[in-house]
């Protein structure tokens, strides 16, 4: 019989929810239209894979063959493009002002001159080190093409001094490196950005709506009425009609000679049943995980790179970004309850999940940040399935690498789901502090 009253609580509530949601198109957006056209929308802004062309000015102050090379060169890279030639450095500073170019190379008179008579010939390069990924692209560019010209001009004049061409090259760089790129070999920004930027999106969203589902019942002072449901299936409004005036839907009596709205006022007693409590919240979010599971399986079907990835990698996967969703749905809802506040949750939950993708140690290295930015990372969700992310989709590690991660946000979201049943008990014990905005 309490598996049936248990089931019956969650079927209601499910119901009481469509119902809802049929009825609210910003939520149902929330819910479906948002996080599809957000996932779509990141995957399309990160559509062209590898950065190029990154627009680059120069000052040729020098204007002799060896300039002209390196400028040849420059146009030739293609991470670069050479977008015009400039004559002063005022007319530069303003084009990377007007973010026209990105950085300048300034070229200093008598550098053919200086090459030729083996004296120092340096080129200045400024770069607008504000964007971080583009200084970074252009300095390497930049110094691989200068590197080259410069090798070539060195092994062209041990030539000229009688050394074979093979020697001179062995002579000019005795000690060679090889670079093998283990992982993401292609620079592939989709893979290395794109991929992870849709689940914090995602995390964000699901943490917004884990505030307002409960958090709308408290705001409208129905969470009483909604827990009546559930439990008996006929809401008893006896107990708050006054006047015999009829009910509004924004939890409020309007009396009949067109006087502004009472406020209702619940003073039903009422015996709270966790397990049933928690069955409603089941309910509840219900079709927010349903939705969620979905857009999980649209987000790793894009995410998956071309190389084959183990069925347990994608399942295991998964299994974390699904629980990473419901540990968002209960932690927005646990923000709300604890104060009575749909506000105060928002705000909560924004403050917490906005900044947490710069915390993950995706762009900016896990290891470099400081301790009290360890813990904190350490205590958002969004860092431990990140990780499993990556191991199992870009680095391809063993799945047993990753089972710790899924079994913490198990427990984690266990957890939080019956804090959250307990501060719902503890908010229908509180009626008079029902409706704070």
């Amino acid at each position: 019989m309490r598996l049936i009253r248990l089931g019956e609580a969650f079927v209601r509530s499910a119901a009481y929810e469509r119902r809802f949601l049929a009825k609210n198109p910003w939520d149902f957006s929330m819910v479906v239209w948002i996080p599809f056209l957000t996932v779509l929308l990141i995957w399309w802004i990160f559509s062209q894979i590898q950065i190029t062309d990154l627009p680059i000015g120069v000052i040729d102050n020098d204007r002799g063959p060896v300039a002209n090379t390196a400028v040849r060169y420059l146009e030739a890279n293609p991470n670069l493009t050479v977008k015009q030639l400039y004559h002063s450095p005022a007319a530069a500073e303003s084009a990377i002002l007007q973010r026209d170019i990105y950085a300048v190379m300034i070229i200093p008179e008598d550098f053919s001159r200086n090459i030729s008579s083996s004296k120092p010939a340096p080129i200045v390069l400024q770069v607008n080190a504000q964007y971080g990924t583009h200084s970074g692209i252009i300095q390497t560019s930049v110094q691989s093409v200068i590197g080259t010209l410069s090798a070539g001009v060195e092994i062209q004049r041990l030539v000229k001094q009688g050394m074979a061409p093979s020697q001179a090259a062995i002579n000019y760089s005795p000690v060679g490196i090889q670079r093998i790129s283990l992982f993401n070999a292609a620079t592939d920004y989709q893979q290395f950005l794109a991929s992870t930027v849709i689940p914090a999106l995602l995390h964000i969203l699901a943490m917004v709506i884990g505030a307002t589902t409960i958090g709308r019942e408290l705001r409208d002072k129905r969470i009483g009425r909604w827990y009546d449901f559930i439990d008996t299936g006929h809401p008893d409004l006896a107990q708050i009609e006054e006047n015999k005036a009829a009910v509004l839907g924004d939890g409020n009596v309007q009396s009949n000679d067109n006087k502004p709205p009472i406020p209702i006022k619940d003073v039903k007693s009422r015996q709270v049943s966790t397990l049933v409590l928690l069955s409603g919240l089941l309910g509840k979010y219900f079709w927010p995980t349903l939705a969620y599971s979905i857009w999980s399986i649209l987000a790793l079907w894009l995410a998956a790179p071309q190389q084959v990835v183990a069925i347990s990698s994608l399942i295991a996967t998964y299994f974390g970004l699904v629980l990473l969703m419901m540990l968002s749905f209960w932690l927005g809802a646990i923000f709300t309850l604890t104060s009575f506040s749909l506000r105060m949750g928002l705000s909560a939950t924004g403050f917490i999940s906005a900044p947490s993708y710069a915390f993950a140690g995706v762009t900016f290295p896990y290891i470099a940040i400081s301790d009290s930015a360890k813990h904190w990372s350490d205590a958002l969700p969004l860092t431990h399935y990140l990780k499993l992310h990556i191991a199992q989709l870009q680095m391809q590690a063993p799945v047993a690498i990753s089972l710790p991660i899924v079994y913490g946000l198990t427990i984690a979201t266990l957890i939080t789901m019956y804090l959250t049943a307990l501060l719902s008990k503890r908010a229908l014990a509180h009626p008079e502090r029902w409706g704070a905005r």
